[in-house]
């Protein structure tokens, strides 16, 4: 009998060992349910960059680091890990980010946000300086350095989280040319950023969610709280940045924020206030408020 159980055991090992990607992807869509998510896991697990490039490769076979690779993919997918993490890397406007739990994953309502800073920031003049506060995995301030031109541009990237500069200090080193313009600092908002310089455009996505708001199970587990969570109406951050920044902005000079889906008014007061004027707040793709914007008047 064991003979038997030896011989089957074998035969399985074989098998396995014989598969090729055409078999894994369709055990991986199974395993997972998604046969999108399981086709970019495989494309993970193979080393390959891009979708037609792994198609080329179906009938070959993964090495053993491969089916490893792949196997604890499926297994965090399982456990209901984000995609995102499970992957270790994010899309995001033109780039390719890598992300974990130390950082938000990147969300389409931030490439608005990141969009609008861009726009702002191509209007002024070089040599030309903007901060990306509260960077996180680097997505706003890595996208800017990435879409303004390479020469008279400086983007400086804060966190109070030295895990999550670790991240973004990562995808800087991915970044190519464009990484020359970047300044890394740690400190909480303004904290970080040096004395006496002035800046075209200051950009963040804070936390802003109240402590007493619902939030999706899978975010609540696994992404880090206190890039979530700012107080009891969700505006405890907001008030720091908005009150430091007519300081640190030159004349003309914009902040942009990422607010919560129902803070527009709230956040267009806290800008007026400040004496920040042409106050906007723009909605996102759902037509929710995301983006508020206020400008240091000249003089």
């Amino acid at each position: 009998m064991s003979e038997l159980v030896c011989s089957l055991a074998t035969r399985s090992e074989q098998a396995v060992t014989e598969a090729t990607w055409r078999t894994a992807l369709a055990d991986a869509a199974s395993a997972v349910g998604d046969a999108q998510h399981a086709r970019w896991m495989c494309e993970i697990a193979s080393g390959v960059d891009n979708a037609d490039e792994f198609a080329a490769m179906l009938d070959e076979r993964p090495n053993e680091r491969m089916r490893a690779h792949l196997e604890a993919m499926i297994g965090r997918a399982q456990a209901g890990e984000p995609l995102q993490y499970v992957l270790g890397r994010w899309g995001f406007r033109h780039l390719d980010l890598a992300v974990d739990g130390r950082v938000l994953i990147p969300r389409p309502e931030t490439e608005l946000v990141a969009g609008a800073a861009i726009e702002l920031a191509r209007a002024r003049p070089a040599p030309r300086v903007v901060a990306d506060l509260g960077t996180g995995s680097g997505a706003i301030g890595l996208a800017l350095a990435d879409e303004l031109p390479l020469d008279g541009t400086t983007v400086w990237l804060t966190d109070a989280d030295e895990d999550a500069l670790d991240v973004a200090r990562s995808n800087v080193a991915g970044l190519g040319r464009a990484a020359r313009n970047i300044r890394v600092a740690g400190g909480s908002w303004f904290d970080a950023l040096p004395d006496g310089v002035r800046f075209d455009v200051v950009v963040s996505n804070p936390p802003y969610v109240a402590e007493g708001d619902e939030v999706e199970p899978i975010v609540r587990r696994w992404e880090p709280g206190a890039a979530l969570f700012a107080g009891p109406d969700g505006l405890d951050d907001i008030r720091r940045i908005v009150a430091s920044a007519p300081r640190h902005l030159t004349d003309d000079g914009w902040l942009v924020l990422e607010i919560g889906a129902a803070q527009g008014t709230a956040v267009a007061a806290l800008l007026g206030d400040a004496g920040l004027v042409d106050v906007e707040i723009r909605a996102d793709f759902a037509g929710n408020d995301r983006i508020a914007l206020g400008r240091r008047a000249a003089g």
